[in-house]
């Protein structure tokens, strides 16, 4: 039915369908809804709410739009309009109580309205028993939920999804949830809220804690623990959770003083302490193993590793550490899987090549394979010989064959070579003098120098005559890696405690 020419008042609150309640509640009561059908999903009381609730507007307007409406019923306590408003703003911060206060209030409430109370509500009561049950799973999608249901501006909700996360140790994930936590001044009436036994804002500090002690982040773990006991001084839990962060960030503090004055066995002792009090803490695993490593027992330096990969599986420092210390134990299967990983994340970093390079190697001397000298000592090995040629590239792994005379460019090249050689030790560094070895000249067709073809596991990937340096270089790495990548660079030190 078309509702020409008639304005929300002289239609009736009651007769809105419940999406345009919604507008309307939040303010959204432009007067005239000309010449549209208002069960249309394109009404224009649907496309201006926007206006209202859009991303930059509703950050900076609810808390305001809540003490405006609450400011109108106390001057007019019977102001029904108010009510309705100020039922819908609650129910958007996950303020199920106060919500209901308000619906009822006239005695008469909209059931559309209520029936989106009941359904928050519900969700909120099974995501609480869940959190209970330690069901993290379960909060994680009970928190969605509500979210979904409604409660879109719930700092809490945000922090129980993150806080879920935590616990699945899905830990980047957890801290790129606070970082969407509505920035909004809530409003003063909702500070004595309670969020799972403790004050709703204490809450969010209380899981920012975690969630910073959870990635090394100690110092800010202890002044978030501190806002949240300051807000709730009263509550056990949050005084818990300052007590153990603080005994971490004491113990971590200590070890690392520890560690840097030699006294290996003392660190890997007051590291210990501090997994007492989190013992999932993949930070203090991590710092421990480097601490074992030092003195020798590599064992007990593999299983701190791996209890800390449990945690946090893609932990860059704990790979790179299990990789050194199954070296140790000559474990060298499992090394290189771990340097493997790493060089396909840090591509250009010469620390992780050098010692993937060195592990395959050591791998294949374990099984009783012939390793070539020259790949060895990590320096170009130079082929006379067609059949050592097709030896050479036809084995496993990239190989770049240098075609050369003795000459000033292909000696400046030559020395770009070696260079290469050791800044990419998994790669196979041939040269071949064209002057001394016409066979190979002939059989490879090479009638201009300096040129260069690279293969990989014996197939041929790409020819160039005489191409600069960079040029080389990129074509060297993108034959290893299929795929384009910046230029070498060290990454991140990854001994770091």
């Amino acid at each position: 039915m078309s509702h020409t020419g008639k304005s929300i008042q002289e239609m009736g609150y009651d007769s809105l369908p419940g999406r345009f309640r919604d507008a309307f509640n939040l303010g959204d009561n432009k007067p005239d809804v000309k010449e549209h059908d208002l069960s249309s999903p394109v009404s224009p009381l649907m496309m201006t709410r926007s206006s209202v609730t859009g991303d930059n507007a509703a950050l900076g307007r609810l808390g305001e739009a809540v003490r405006e409406c609450e400011e109108a019923v106390r001057l007019d306590l019977g102001y029904g309009r108010a009510h309705q408003r100020l039922a819908a703003l609650y129910l958007r911060f996950g303020q199920v109580e106060k919500s209901r206060s308000h619906l009822l209030f006239s005695g008469q409430p909209d059931q559309y309205e209520l029936q989106k109370l009941k359904l928050l509500e519900k969700i909120l009561n099974q995501c609480a028993d869940a959190r209970k049950a330690s069901d993290w799973k379960c909060v994680l999608k009970e928190s969605e939920a509500a979210i979904a249901a409604g409660a879109d501006f719930s700092p809490q909700l945000v922090a129980c999804k993150a806080e879920a996360l935590l616990k699945l140790h899905q830990l980047e994930d957890a801290d790129s949830s606070l970082s969407n936590i509505p920035k909004l001044e809530t409003p003063a009436s909702c500070s004595q809220t309670k969020f799972f036994g403790m004050l709703a804002e204490a809450y969010v500090f209380y899981v920012r804690a975690m969630v910073d002690m959870a990635l090394g982040r100690f110092d800010n773990a202890v002044l978030a623990a501190e806002r949240a006991v300051k807000i709730d001084f009263n509550n056990l839990e949050v005084a818990k959770l300052l007590s153990n962060v603080k005994m971490v960030a004491r113990a971590r503090s200590r070890g690392f003083d520890l560690f840097s004055s030699g006294r290996y066995t003392e660190a890997c002792t007051a590291y210990g302490e501090g997994l007492k009090y989190d013992s999932s803490n993949h930070v203090l695993y991590c710092n421990r193993a480097v601490c074992w490593a030092k003195i020798g027992l590599w064992e007990q330096s593999v299983e701190d590793c791996n209890q800390a990969l449990k945690i946090q599986p893609n932990y860059r420092k704990a790979l790179l550490r299990r990789a050194a210390s199954n070296a140790k134990l000559e474990r060298w299967e499992d090394a290189v899987k771990d340097l493997e990983f790493l060089r396909r994340e840090l591509p250009g970093d010469n620390e992780v090549a050098e010692s993937l390079h060195q592990a395959q190697i050591a791998l294949k001397r374990s099984r009783g394979e012939v390793v070539n000298h020259g790949i060895v000592s990590g320096e170009v090995e130079e082929v006379s010989t067609l059949d050592k040629l097709k030896a050479a590239i036809s084995s496993t792994g990239v190989s770049v064959v240098h075609f050369k005379v003795s000459n000033d460019i292909c000696d400046e090249t030559s020395t770009f070579m070696n260079m290469l050689c050791i800044r990419y030790p998994s790669v196979k560094f041939i040269k071949v003098d064209v002057e001394e070895s016409v066979t190979i000249a002939k059989a490879e067709g090479i009638r201009t120098v300096p040129a260069f073809k690279i293969y990989k596991n014996g197939e041929k990937l790409i020819e160039m005559i005489r191409p600069s340096h960079q040029f080389l270089e990129d074509s060297v790495r993108n034959c290893i890696l299929q795929q384009t990548l910046p230029a070498p660079s060290h990454g991140p030190n990854l001994y770091n405690v």
